[in-house]
């Protein structure tokens, strides 16, 4: 008897659900199939001209200094403005221009690497702009090596007052 009602229950919600998705079409005024009209915003005049997209370290000790810079022209002709530079990890940090760069004029972008870090470098920095060529990927690569040990282990010398072992 339970299985009966359940089994019937289950029809008549079913039912209900399948009638009631019957009652709109595409032409009821609530936009189902309706074409969508694309509205694009504007395109920006401005435009960023790097003079690299990769900057290669090559080996370098670690410690040293891990600064570079990524020098840009806006060749567009509206200001443009970097709304967002963001390292990949920690240890890449990038410096960008706050104030709009107008057309014709250059700037840099300041990239930092953490130098304590010893092996490959491969580490990306994103850079968000109103150019119209859209957001740039600037590379940072290289190789760490390990800064070699500058005092020599002691030589093992028997302490003062430990006990001596005798040969005999």
């Amino acid at each position: 008897m339970k299985k009966l009602i359940f089994t019937l229950g289950l029809v008549a919600g079913l039912t209900t659900l399948t009638f009631a998705q019957e009652g709109h079409n595409a032409n009821d005024g609530h936009g189902h199939g309706a074409v969508a009209t694309e509205t694009t915003a504007p395109t920006s005049l401005a435009d960023i001209k790097l003079d690299k997209l990769v900057h290669d370290y090559g080996n370098i000790k670690q410690g040293d200094n891990g600064e570079c810079e990524f020098k840009f022209t806006n060749n567009g002709k509206e200001p443009l403005v970097i709304t967002n530079c963001m390292g990949s990890c920690g240890c890449t940090v990038p410096q960008c221009p706050k104030e709009p760069i107008l057309p014709g004029k250059s700037s840099v972008i300041k990239v930092k690497y953490d130098t304590q870090r010893v092996g490959g470098i491969y580490k990306t920095v994103t850079v968000n702009s109103n150019a119209k060529s859209g957001v740039q990927t600037l590379t940072i690569k290289g190789n760490i090596d390990a800064k070699p040990v500058e005092q020599a282990f002691p030589a093992n010398e028997t302490p003062k007052g430990a006990p001596v072992e005798k040969k005999g």
